[in-house]
């Protein structure tokens, strides 16, 4: 090869702004690529990620046995076509896995690798061509100045080759090194012994940059350097990667620690084997980590939560799912207690969960309080409907009684004396009686002990279409009575929902349905009229009565309303 016409294809090659760069773990795949990478070999932004090195590169054999050296091989473009390529590869460490980072330079003058090279000179000028195009390169003599500069120094360092020639390379001191570094350098070269290691320049445009160097001293016969070849390859990006896997492996570290001290950490494989709890998980289950380790969850299952419970939680965390919710365990020693957990499925490149992370926080005291809080709401709820029965039948067998027998008295009279204010008395008794009848209905229908719900609720809608004049249409399909309790909380609540259709909803109709779904009663009691919005609008006396009745039953309810389009309360309480 002429090494002129060498030179002038050279000078037509026009080096990439930045280089190609790949991180690769220890199983040979993609851990990152640069923008520079995926446009090098025909991907979009993040295709690389998880691919095998030998998708890009299918004759690699070793990387470990390759490391340091500038290789040249054949690439293979995303569209099958192989290109020449020059690469270099650097290992490093954090923690137990390996990472291997390789940049890529490509020869885009490809006539020049397909010609056959016949002469050692030939060899020579191609090998200092794959040097110039990959590697930045200088010489110096012997008190530092230097003599040569190739093309990659100046795109680097951005001075031009006149600029650096005659200066020493003080004039890319970033001044990050001490000066025992640079003495240290000078002391093994002026020896006549080789230096390598890695140094932070300054370019002229003030931007720093990482290069690792090699310096290799030229002996005269008497032992002594003349001069100096350094030969220097940009690591920038790869320190950059470095200091961002040092910064997340610190702040993984850190996120540990935090984890460790407030939460009850607990891995298991794919099975639901433990494969790992800390220091919180033994000391609240009471068991040792010995005793933990290769066991699943049941080895601290209370009882306490239904088969179906378990299975949403294991179908919503290997479908990839993240689960969230309370689950009442026992510890070694029988005592119980309840955790608010979390559970995070980790997923691997066919998007299947292999292990799983949960994390979890005590919260036995808040159950505790809440159950007492729920059993002391029931207490008051049942005495407040021993009130209302008794006060119900006080009104109507006490004073509704004597209210009649006085009626009575003026019918009599009225048959042996005409007289208005007889006439008058008779309306008021009449018309307070009335009164006596409605407010004992109010507080306790007794129709509903003495034959049950559907015809006390029959009975209730009849008297309240007619004095608010809402139709309401009746669907039940219940087929035998309840416990009194659940019959109690299931009419209150029919009763509470009509009455803010008849405040609040502004319409003529409303409906209210009762059905048994296998083990479940749902009632729900819908309107068609203004409606609110849920979000604005502040819990009410009566929506927070509704609340507690249902979950004295055991049971839940839901409100769904939007405005201009009515609202559903929606009961389900447990046979």
């Amino acid at each position: 090869m002429d090494r002129n016409d060498q030179l002038h294809n050279k000078r037509e090659i026009a080096p990439d702004s930045s280089d190609a760069t790949i991180l690769i773990n220890e199983s040979g795949n993609i851990s990152y690529a640069n923008q520079q990478a995926h446009d090098q070999f025909g991907y979009k932004d993040n295709e690389l990620l998880g691919k095998s090195l030998k998708e890009l590169l299918p004759g690699i054999t070793s990387l470990t046995a390759e490391e340091g050296k500038v290789i040249h091989q054949y690439g293979r473009h995303r569209n099958g076509q192989s290109f020449s390529i020059f690469y270099r590869i650097n290992s490093f460490n954090f923690g137990q896995e390996s990472f291997f980072l390789i940049v890529f330079h490509s020869v885009k003058d490809r006539s020049r690798l397909k010609k056959q090279q016949s002469y050692p000179l030939n060899e020579l000028v191609d090998l200092q061509f794959a040097l110039d195009e990959s590697t930045i390169v200088a010489f110096t003599d012997q008190k530092g100045k230097i003599k040569y500069v190739n093309e990659k120094f100046c795109e680097v360092s951005k001075y031009s080759a006149e600029e650096l020639i005659g200066k020493d390379h003080r004039i890319i001191n970033s001044g990050y090194h001490s000066k025992e570094f640079m003495e240290n350098l000078w002391k093994t070269i002026s020896s006549g012994n080789v230096w390598r290691g890695e140094i932070k320049n300054r370019a002229k445009d003030g931007t720093l940059y990482w290069v690792h160097t090699t310096i290799v001293p030229f002996m005269d016969e008497k032992g002594n350097p003349y001069k100096y070849l350094a030969i220097r390859k940009e690591i920038t990006e790869y320190k950059r990667v470095v200091a961002e896997l040092k910064k997340s492996v610190n702040e993984l570290i850190d996120l540990k620690f935090a984890l460790d001290a407030s939460s009850i950490v607990a891995i298991t494989d794919q099975k639901g084997a433990i494969k790992y709890v800390n220091n919180q998980f033994c000391k609240i289950s009471k068991y040792s980590r010995e005793e933990l380790l290769g066991q699943d969850h049941r080895i601290i299952n209370s009882g306490y939560h239904s088969k179906e419970f378990f299975k949403d939680l294991w179908k919503t965390i290997t479908s990839g799912q993240v689960w969230k919710g309370e689950i009442k365990n026992k510890a070694k020693d029988g005592t119980y207690y309840w955790v608010d957990t979390t559970i995070v499925p980790f997923l691997d490149e066919k998007g299947k969960p292999y292990q799983h992370l949960a994390i979890r926080h005590e919260v036995t005291q808040r159950k505790n309080a809440e159950e007492e809080l729920q059993k002391m709401m029931t207490r008051i709820i049942d005495v407040q409907e021993d009130e209302r029965k008794r006060l119900s039948r006080e009104l109507h067998d006490g004073i509704g009684q004597n209210l009649y027998s006085h009626l009575i008295t003026i019918n009599r009279l009225q048959a042996e004396i005409s007289h208005p204010l007889l006439d008058q008395m008779q309306d008021e008794a009449t018309e307070i009686i009335e009164e006596l009848r409605d407010l004992s209905w109010e507080l306790r229908p007794s129709v509903l002990d003495d034959l049950g719900l559907i015809p006390a609720i029959r009975s209730y809608l009849v008297r309240y279409s007619e004095h608010h004049n809402i139709n309401v249409h009746f669907d039940c399909y219940l087929t035998s009575r309840l416990s009194s309790n659940k019959e109690i909380t299931i009419y209150r609540i029919i009763q509470e929902a009509l009455t803010n259709v008849r405040k609040y909803a502004d319409t003529e109709e409303a409906a209210v349905t009762i059905r048994q779904i296998d083990e479940e009663i749902r009632i729900v009691i819908e309107d068609k009229g203004k409606g609110f919005n849920v979000d604005k609008v502040t819990r009410g006396v009566g929506l927070f009565s509704m609340e507690e009745r249902a979950k004295a039953a055991g049971g839940s309810i839901k409100v769904h309303s939007a405005e201009e389009k009515g609202t559903r309360v929606v009961l389900e309480i447990p046979l």
